[in-house]
């Protein structure tokens, strides 16, 4: 018991009381899913620190005068949000392999890893009509990343 209360959070010391009074087996069932799911990682996008990381690669970028170009959706349609951002998350595979640089290389890849896993709960969407992300104009990073920063906009007002 005393290795379990070490990793309880309030919100599961919470669960326990508020489902302490159930004795059946369904009552049961519920107490351990909800202190279950208290436990599990969410699922939301925290697309706000995406925007974060990619000012700090806007920022970084200007000062080792980055000069790339990157396919980019400029005009992107709502109900194709969830394509582009992937055609986005592509192209940072660029950045990585141009820039050189360890800070922005750490950024990039936790930005990577951040929009992936908030992508996870839409990675079964299927968009029809969508540009493949070849056929997006190639556009200098400045662009890309403003263009990146706004279809995040998108996901974080839906």
């Amino acid at each position: 018991m005393r290795i379990l209360k070490s990793y309880m959070n309030s919100t599961s010391i919470l669960c326990l009381l508020l489902n302490s009074h159930f004795l059946t087996e369904a009552g049961m069932q519920v107490f351990i899913l909800g202190c279950i799911s208290t436990g599990l990682p969410k699922t939301e996008a925290n697309w706000n620190d995406v925007i974060s990381d990619l000012k700090t690669i806007e920022s970084l970028i200007q000062s080792i005068h980055m000069d790339a170009t990157l396919y980019t959706e400029s005009n992107v349609h709502p109900s194709c949000k969830v394509t582009a951002m992937k055609c986005f998350l592509l192209e940072l595979r660029v950045i990585l392999h141009e820039s050189g640089d360890n800070h922005i290389n750490q950024t990039v890849e936790n930005l990577i890893l951040i929009a992936n896993h908030s992508l996870s709960s839409n990675g079964n969407i299927t968009e029809t009509g969508c540009k493949e992300c070849e056929e997006l104009e190639e556009k200098n990073i400045n662009e890309f990343l403003q263009s990146f920063i706004h279809i995040v906009q998108m996901f974080i007002n839906t």
